[in-house]
């Protein structure tokens, strides 16, 4: 007993160590996996370039379900906007404050801007980010008028005094001017801004001013007021500038570990490029046309495939561009009324009635086509179908006059001053001689004033009914026997 009692203690003691040299090293190694993974993950990086749009947030957020399906840390959206429809821009904002994972919107490259909707975009994104050389500014929501097409959405030089000139229409418009209308549109996207603002704790006083003056500001002056949270060279800049940075998230409060994440980049697709083109206004103004003359030159011409063809596709893909797009149905009305006027005018001529009356209801149409939240549709595409329509009316015009100055060449008009030859002697009747007659090749009933012989040529005067009424006339053609 004494031999166990001197040698436990030598056997346990180096069993124990060992044991706890494991368990340490094993949380060593946990802990260092957690902190790799902590260090690590992913950041993809969406591409917002040009105008806002339903293709835009149709990329936007089919990148925020990749994002959220890849486990990935952060977005990041590069943006550069001249603005954009306001339906798209808030459904994408609500996107953005719905996800799960941060968001940051970053202008760039140098020269980029964030105009109109951008500025929205940036005051709803987690963090707001500008690269230097950059601006945002001219967030007045406007219904577009003047020359259609001419809207902030065309690229234009900017100004001296930072304000794009592409802007013009976007000017100081103070609550107690302009329409009820207007300042309603105005009044609510103060208040939309505002609400942004205070979420992500920015200056909403200067975001108001954005949207009732227009004002613009620069990269360095923006984040010196507050607007944006950061100026960063490039995305890995960014990155390192908002490590540790909190944000705002729809479940409260995140702190952001954005080192050593991995860039994973989404460029818009061959879809997101196809849904752009067709739901530009003018692409798909010009769909419904192609469609809608397709469709009625096959009624015209049944069996002839191609243009019911092509103008179903047409039709089906305009339909989808406007669904869409916000339309006004009064003026899509208009179009297809004026487009079956002036097709009408060709089947049914009322000398110009039908045709300028449908070419005044398709120009009135297609001006108010698209409503105030969306580009219209440019003034020079209307005024080219117009003119190629108004071309088709005075060529049926200019061609019924055409066939009224015409001789006649069938028919009972024609039959008047035919020649013929009488078949028999006739026979008087009162105060008429009643016989036949051949006339073209044809056996008439005939009347005449004064006596005839068979075999004597005649000449026809008018047609009453079935009864020619004939006169002596000069010695007939041999093609009338």
């Amino acid at each position: 007993m004494t031999w166990i009692r001197q040698h436990r203690p030598r056997k346990l003691v180096p069993g124990i160590s060992l044991l706890l040299i494991i368990l340490g090293m094993t949380i060593a190694l946990a802990d260092a996996a957690d902190e790799s993974a902590d260090a690590g993950g992913t950041a993809v990086v969406l591409t917002i370039d040009g105008a806002i749009g339903p293709a835009t947030l149709d990329y936007v957020e089919r990148g925020l379900d990749h994002a959220r399906d890849s486990n990935a840390r952060l977005v990041v959206i590069t943006m550069d906007t001249p603005g954009g429809l306001m339906s798209s821009m808030r459904s994408l904002i609500k996107s953005i404050l719905a996800s799960p994972i941060p968001v940051a919107t970053y202008v760039s490259p140098p020269g980029a801007r964030a105009a109109s909707a951008g500025t929205y975009i940036l005051y709803g994104s987690h963090v707001a980010a500008m690269a230097p050389a950059t601006h945002l500014g001219s967030a007045t929501p406007v219904q577009l008028g003047g020359v259609p097409g001419q809207s902030e959405e065309q690229d234009a030089p900017s100004s001296p005094s930072g304000e794009d000139t592409d802007q013009t229409e976007q000017e100081s418009a103070p609550s107690g001017d302009g329409s009820a209308m207007e300042r309603k549109v105005l009044e609510d996207a103060v208040a939309y801004i505002r609400g942004l603002a205070d979420r992500h704790g920015r200056n909403a006083d200067w975001a108001e001013r954005a949207v009732r003056e227009a004002i613009n500001l620069n990269a360095e002056d923006a984040l010196a007021q507050n607007v944006i949270d950061i100026v960063a060279e490039d995305v890995p800049d960014l990155l390192n500038q908002m490590n540790g940075r909190s944000v705002v998230m729809s479940g409260g409060e995140r702190t952001l570990n954005t080192a050593n994440l991995t860039l994973e980049r989404i460029d818009p697709d061959w879809r997101t490029r196809l849904l752009s083109v067709l739901t530009d206004p003018n692409v798909a103004y010009f769909l419904m046309i192609i469609g809608f003359y397709g469709i009625i030159f096959e009624l015209a011409n049944p069996g002839s495939l191609v243009p019911g063809v092509i103008g179903a596709i047409c039709l089906l893909l305009a339909l989808f561009a406007f669904q869409v797009l916000s339309v006004n149905y009064a003026g899509l009305a208009l179009i297809l009324l004026g487009l079956a006027f002036i097709v009408a005018e060709a089947f049914m001529p009322s000398f110009g009635i039908l045709g300028l009356g449908g070419l005044i209801a398709f120009v009135v149409g297609s001006v108010i086509l698209m409503d105030g939240t969306n580009q219209a549709i440019s003034l020079p595409v209307i005024g080219g179908t117009a003119a190629v329509a108004g071309g088709f009316l005075l060529w049926v015009v200019t061609r019924f006059v055409g066939l009224r100055r015409r001789q006649v060449v069938s028919g009972v008009e024609q039959m008047e001053g035919e020649q013929g030859v009488a078949l028999d002697s006739f026979a008087r009747d009162d105060d008429l001689y009643r016989g036949h007659v051949r006339l073209n090749g044809e056996r008439w009933n005939a009347t005449s004033p004064s006596e005839i012989h068979k075999d004597e040529p005649v000449r026809v005067t008018r047609i009453d009914g079935l009864t020619a009424r004939v006169e002596r006339g000069d010695e007939p053609d041999d093609s009338n026997h």
